[in-house]
């Protein structure tokens, strides 16, 4: 049976255990993440982060996932909860949560490597032909069936999903050289100056956080790495280096298999790429496609009454052009203007938000003036509010980025936020 076959795929995705990252607080995002751990902060109006690795499992036809929490763990393991525990666990589906349970150490995960590492045990009782492994804070879409039948093809022993960044981004990554049959000779975890990738003198290929092992060749390793003291824990930093000179690890370039473009990929770790992202999605017809039935991306969302647009009185009419606006928002008497809007969103008269992300729960006063900001879950802000036309006074009470768009949470307004609304 050949590997492009679908049957042959669909037997190593069900032969395969997909575990997905999901401890890491984001601490580029800074305030957006007190609350949170960032594969559960919000995006695309009614999905977080972490939909996006665990829709596409499934639409991959990988059913059995173990997401490993760490930091500020609640909202999303109750979004896990809420959202993904419908699976059909007698036929051996489940999504289940691993957290940090020191069952080899006392110690919390060190690194990424190390959090596989404490959950041998789990991976053991399964016994997984292949082990995928996923980065739970990026957006895209991707069949890893694709991938899985690529790791085969090659013999590898290990496989590195990757994706070509321009140089200056890429000293934030992982950065791979490779050989012409797309074999690693070389892997450096954030270069000052990154090598270009072949053919290419301005983009560089880099790691998406995303690994394929071979079960027995992941546990070897990650025992070898737990006994040196030297070892900071971690696939970039050390894994993947100590493999290249004498094992088979590939890197699997992510492409459409139609048009051999790279497909959309974002790493949203700041505010500015965070808001950028979010705004993408309010464009006619945006790179990354919410509305594809054929790859669809799951979520948990609460029973919500439809948007709700109230008032057509001269200067005091509720609407939102180019924008995107989730269930239970109303706008009465209201403007909104190239902004998406989360659910359960009010927006009072006299008030216009304009190239603004609002998550849930926000409420807009009357009277209000918003331009380029993101306002956090749970904000109240109170009539004749105005953000996003003066940095300098933005600045003294919420946090602007070199771009200029403003953050905004409850502690900031002097409001009370709490953990179980993140």
């Amino acid at each position: 049976m050949t590997t492009n076959n679908p049957r042959f795929v669909s037997l190593l995705t069900r032969e395969t255990l997909a575990l997905v990252l999901a401890g890491g607080r984001g601490s580029r995002l800074y305030e957006l993440t007190d609350r949170r751990a960032k594969p559960a902060v919000y995006f695309g109006g009614k999905f977080r982060i972490i939909d996006f690795p665990l829709s596409n499992c499934v639409n991959s036809g990988i059913r059995k996932i173990g997401v490993l929490t760490q930091y500020k763990a609640h909202s999303l393991i109750r979004h896990l909860v809420h959202g993904w525990s419908n699976f059909r666990t007698e036929l051996g589906e489940f999504v289940e949560v691993l957290p940090a349970s020191q069952r080899t150490t006392g110690n919390w995960y060190a690194g990424t490597a190390d959090a596989i590492y404490q959950n041998l045990d789990i991976v053991e009782t399964l016994r997984p032909k292949y082990v995928l492994v996923l980065a739970g804070d990026h957006i895209y879409k991707m069949d890893y069936g694709e991938m899985l039948a690529y790791h085969v093809e090659k013999g590898a022993d290990m496989t590195v999903a990757c994706v070509g960044v321009p140089l200056e981004d890429a000293k934030g990554f992982g950065v791979m050289t490779v050989d012409e049959h797309h074999r690693v000779v070389g892997f450096d975890e954030k270069p000052a100056e990154p090598c270009p990738m072949p053919g290419s003198s301005d983009t560089a290929l880099a790691s998406m956080g995303n690994y394929i092992f071979n079960t027995d060749f992941l546990f070897e390793q990650l025992h070898k790495d737990a006994a040196n003291p030297e070892s900071s824990r971690d696939f970039g930093k050390d894994i993947i280096p100590s493999l290249i000179a004498e094992h088979a690890v590939y890197a699997y370039p992510f492409r459409d298999p139609i048009t051999g473009k790279q497909p959309y990929w974002r790493d949203v770790g700041t505010i500015d790429a965070f808001w950028e992202a979010n705004m993408e999605l309010v464009s006619v017809e945006p790179e990354l496609n919410l509305y594809d039935e054929t790859w669809p991306i799951l979520t948990y969302h609460r029973q919500l009454p439809s948007a709700k647009f109230v008032f057509r009185d001269p200067g005091r009419e509720g609407k939102a052009l180019d924008s995107v606006v989730s269930a239970g928002c109303v706008i009465s008497g209201a403007a909104v203007i190239n902004s998406l809007l989360f659910s359960n969103v009010k927006v009072h008269s006299y008030s216009t938000v304009q190239d603004s992300v609002l998550l849930p729960e926000v409420r807009v006063g009357r009277h209000c003036r918003i331009s380029r900001a993101v306002i956090d879950r749970g904000c109240d802000l109170p009539e004749g509010t105005v953000i996003g036309e003066d940095p300098v006074a933005d600045a003294q009470r919420f946090r602007v980025t070199p771009k200029g768009i403003t953050l905004v949470t409850p502690e900031m307004l002097g409001q009370k936020g709490s953990a179980s609304v993140g």
